[in-house]
Order: C-alpha cells, then sequence, then structure tokens
C-alpha cells in the first residue's frame, strides 16, 4: 500500500463523504478539507486518523499530497480544479465537470500543460451494467443502435438553485454520449419550474445524432415513484437496465423486413449476470490507477466536457421554450 497515492478530499457533504468512505477504504484518503463545520465533524466521523482542515490553500501547499477530489458546489468546481493543477496535483473532480463549456475546455488544457491526470466523476459509466452494454454495442450484439430512452425519476431532495437537468442528467447524459460515440448534433428540453421560479424541477430532453440516431433523457425530483431505467434499443438486440433492481436485461427482440412487410421477431429476454462491485469503489481504484500509472482516465477532460457541451446546450433550449440548439463539436 505505500505506492498508494495520497489523496486529499475537497468537500465532505452530501455526496464527498461516500467519496471519502471509498477513498478511505481503499487506503488512500491523507486529507479531508471542508470550510463547513459539519463536513469536517462527518470526515473525522469516517477518518478521523488524518489530517482535516478548513483552508484550500493548505492542501494545494502540501507536498505529501498527490491528487485531490473536488466534491464541493458545482460553481466551485473550475476554480479549485485549476488551483490544484497548478499546485502539481491530479485531479479528480464530481459532475459535473464545470458549469460552462469554455472552462471545461480550459481545464483540459491545464491537465495538459502541467502533465497531470484530470478524472471526472460520471459514476454510471462504472457500473457492471452500463459497461456491459457498452461492450455489447461495441461488438455489435446489439447491431445498430436505434435510439436510447433513460428514465432518472424520484421524489427527492428538491433544490432551489441547481435545477434537475444540471443536477440530475449529467448521469445520463454520460452514458448515452459514451454509447452513442459521439456528441449529438442537435438537443431540445422542457421543463418546468413547480416550486421554486426558474428553477426546473423537471426536464425532458431529445438528443438528436448523425443518421438518425437519437436519446430522449427524463429527469425529475418530483415523481412520485422511483425510476431509474435505461432502455438501448438496437437493430439486433435491446437492453433495459433497472438501476434500483440493479438487473440487466437482453432482449432478443428485432424487425425484419420482408418485401416491404416489417415482421416482428421475439425470440425471449435473458438476464445478464451482474458483478458485484460498487461502482464508486470502482471509479476511485481506476482514479488511483490512473494516477500511479500515469494514464489516461475512461472518464478524462474530454469526456466531461463533452457532458457539460450538451447540458449547456440544454440549457439554452430550456431558457428558450425547448428550442433546437445545435451542438457545435469544436
Amino acid at each position: 500500500m505505500s505506492n498508494t497515492p495520497r489523496v486529499a478530499l475537497l468537500g465532505c457533504g452530501y455526496w464527498g463523504k461516500n467519496l471519502a468512505r471509498n477513498l478511505h477504504a481503499l487506503g488512500a484518503l491523507a486529507c479531508v478539507c471542508d470550510p463547513s463545520e459539519l463536513g469536517r465533524a462527518k470526515a473525522i466521523e469516517i477518518a478521523g486518523d488524518i489530517k482535516i482542515t478548513s483552508e484550500f490553500e493548505s492542501v494545494f501547499a502540501d507536498a505529501s499530497i498527490d491528487a485531490v477530489a473536488i466534491a464541493t458546489p458545482a460553481p466551485t468546481h473550475y476554480e479549485l480544479a485549476v488551483a490544484a493543477l497548478r499546485a502539481g496535483k491530479d485531479v479528480f473532480v464530481e459532475k459535473p465537470m464545470t458549469l460552462r463549456t469554455a472552462e471545461a475546455v480550459q481545464l483540459q488544457s491545464h491537465a495538459a500543460h502541467y502533465e497531470r491526470v484530470l478524472m471526472v466523476g460520471h459514476l454510471m459509466e462504472y457500473h457492471p451494467a452500463i459497461q456491459k452494454i457498452s461492450q455489447l454495442a461495441m461488438d455489435g450484439e446489439l447491431g445498430d443502435l436505434h435510439y436510447i430512452v433513460s428514465n432518472r425519476l424520484n421524489f427527492g431532495i428538491v433544490r432551489t438553485v441547481e435545477n434537475a437537468w444540471w443536477s440530475l442528467a449529467p448521469h445520463d447524459v454520460s452514458v448515452v454520449l459514451r454509447l452513442m460515440g459521439s456528441l449529438p448534433e442537435s438537443i431540445t428540453c422542457c421543463g418546468g419550474d413547480f416550486i421554486t421560479r426558474g428553477v426546473d424541477d423537471l426536464a425532458n430532453a431529445v438528443l438528436r445524432f448523425a443518421n438518425g440516431r437519437q436519446a430522449q433523457i427524463s429527469v425529475s425530483w418530483l415523481h412520485p415513484a422511483k425510476e431509474r431505467r435505461l432502455f438501448v434499443v438496437g437493430s439486433r438486440r435491446s437492453a433495459i437496465f433497472d438501476d434500483a433492481m440493479n438487473a440487466l436485461t437482453l432482449y432478443e427482440q428485432r424487425v425484419v423486413v420482408n418485401e416491404g412487410v416489417p415482421e416482428l421477431m421475439n425470440e425471449g429476454a435473458k438476464p445478464m449476470v451482474l458483478s458485484e462491485d460498487e461502482p464508486l469503489l470502482r471509479e476511485c481504484q481506476h482514479f488511483l490507477d490512473c494516477v500511479e500509472t500515469r494514464t489516461t482516465p475512461m472518464t478524462d477532460g474530454a469526456s466531461g466536457a463533452a457532458v457539460v457541451r450538451v447540458l449547456e446546450a440544454g440549457q439554452r433550449s430550456l431558457e428558450g421554450g425547448g428550442n433546437v440548439i445545435k451542438i457545435n463539436e469544436q
């Protein structure tokens, strides 16, 4: 364990505490920094034998710290990540990477300039089910992808600053981009602000890709029933992942056109065996491996910036009442 990178966690709040537990379990958590007394108290509860501070600058100045994991509020991600990179630290930053595409691109440039690892916390890409679907798609087992539907609905924490699109959809956008293998050409997004004016509690987006492919994403924290399901429909087979049940099912269903007449072919469904590894533990271990081996993470700065680009375009569509926003790959 002596070669395990020493990581400082910035932010030990709602999600940061989960990172703290996993990094501590991996023997990598060397420091927790949180300006709030509540966050520091939680850090003591999780790992009282490490350095705990309220000053970010003391972390950046600490030569014994190899990397930082940023789990502070999203508006602070950019400045903290830049400061860490300039201090020679490798960086893990929670989703969303930043709130502006330009900042995400700049972070990539900083990481390249300082030759530092930059990884974005797109947790679902480390889920065994998503990795299985991705492998099936790459191997051609699903055929040509037609469309994806991703629902992330729950009666959950209602935020009054960050809307549901920015809070919930990064998970779904990152998975969609991974499976489609490219940015969409355009996006339309409609929402509804029922609790706090100007803060959408609901968002429904349609992402249109080349060759007629599309993805639909629905997110809400006002839904009466919890639903976290991903539908991936291909020309040969389809897959459904039910996150709440941790169940992945492969459907042997397709449509064959004979002399202009569509025929339904249904050969049943098959449950897929999944690893029981915790996605967050896998994600944390991947970051540590990349820091130690100096390799590019699966969810690197480029993938993080792509997600922000789509999120930002979706926000513009929301503000425009659902108008079509073209997405520029440049």
